[in-house]
Formats: structure tokens, sequence, C-alpha cells
């Protein structure tokens, strides 16, 4: 059940930011459905995939695709109202991907995978879908990019699976990895923290 409420919180998240990157590439309310769709389950189904978990969980659970559907289309239709929340929707996608992240960890972990795969696997669950849904509508991944993202996904996997090693309750420490994503991203939105780039020749 814990799962299931992470996921679907994280996927209301994602979906909502997918459609609004539809909007602004001026999709039509097909393009902005589907971009939800990719944001929101992408990297669950990559996660999937990867566990050898066939056919993906989102694809056997109608919730998962009602949730992304009537997300895209709640945007579609009110999106003058919610492109004013730049920075709420910023800091939802930060809440989309701690959930997503850890909730991919544990589902991980809780099918044997060794404990840097389950790191590796929690990454890839929270940023995937973003990366799917810059690839579509023709930008390069903001993993890709200077903004700390992939590495607060990692560090987030990492407390996950240092927790469930140590034998620590679940929801705690699921709570504690999700919380420690969401600060990171926060900081560096505020502070404007970015990677390192390479030295211009």
């Amino acid at each position: 059940m814990l799962l299931v409420v992470l996921e679907l919180v994280g996927i209301a998240v994602f979906a909502a930011s997918g459609a609004l990157a539809g909007v602004r590439a001026r999709l039509d309310v097909f393009g902005v459905v589907i971009l939800a769709m990719t944001t929101a389950l992408g990297g669950g189904i990559i996660r999937d995939v990867l566990l050898d978990v066939s056919p993906p969980t989102s694809l056997r659970d109608w919730r998962y695709l009602l949730v992304t559907a009537v997300t895209g289309l709640v945007v579609f239709w009110f999106h003058p109202h919610m492109a004013k929340l730049r920075r709420a929707m910023l800091l939802a996608d930060a809440v989309g991907l701690g959930l997503f992240t850890t909730a991919g960890t544990i589902t991980a972990l809780d099918l044997g995978a060794p404990p840097y795969t389950a790191c590796l696997i929690g990454m890839t669950t929270g940023i995937g879908g973003g990366a799917l849904r810059d690839v579509l509508i023709r930008e390069i991944p903001v993993v890709l990019q200077r903004e700390i993202y992939a590495v607060a996904a990692l560090l987030g996997a990492v407390v996950v699976v240092v927790g469930q090693r140590a034998g620590l309750p679940l929801v705690p420490t699921a709570i504690v990895g999700a919380g420690l994503i969401l600060t990171i991203r926060v900081l560096a939105l505020w502070r404007k923290w970015n990677a390192p780039l390479p030295r211009e020749s």
C-alpha cells in the first residue's frame, strides 16, 4: 500500500509537469495527455523492464493510467492558471522525484536486487520519465544539463538502501530518503547550484 500511494502521488505530480511541457510546446490535447503519461509512467516502466516485471505495473493497474489521463486533461484546460504556479510546480516536481526514487528503490530491493543495483534503478525510476519527456519535445534532458537532479535522486536511493540493510523501519527510511532528495533539489534551485561544466577550449 505504501508503494502504491507513493507512486500515485508521484505520478500525478509528474503528469502535471509533463502536461505543462506539452502545453508550452503547443501540442494538441492528445499530445498533452500522451506527454503527461510518458513523463509520469516512463520511469516506472523502465524500472519494471530492468527488473523483468512483465507486463509493467502501470499497464496492469487502471489507476495509474486514470490518474495520468485525468491530470493531463486538467492541465490542458486550466493551464493558464497553473502556468502562474511555476515555483509550486518546481517544488511538486522535486516531491515527485523523491517519491518515485524511493518507491523504485524499495521495489528493486523487494524483488531481490543487489544494493548497488537498487540504487541505480531507484534513480532511473525518478529521472526516466522526465528524460523521455524532454526527448519527445526535442530538448536536452534536464538530467544531462547543469541542474542537480540525478545526483539528488541517487543520494536518496542510497539512504533507502542503507536503511534497509541496517534493519531500520521501511516507512521512516523512505520518508528520510525522499526528504533528502526534496531538500537537495530545493536548495539547488534556490542557491542555483549546478554541476561542473567542461572548460571552454
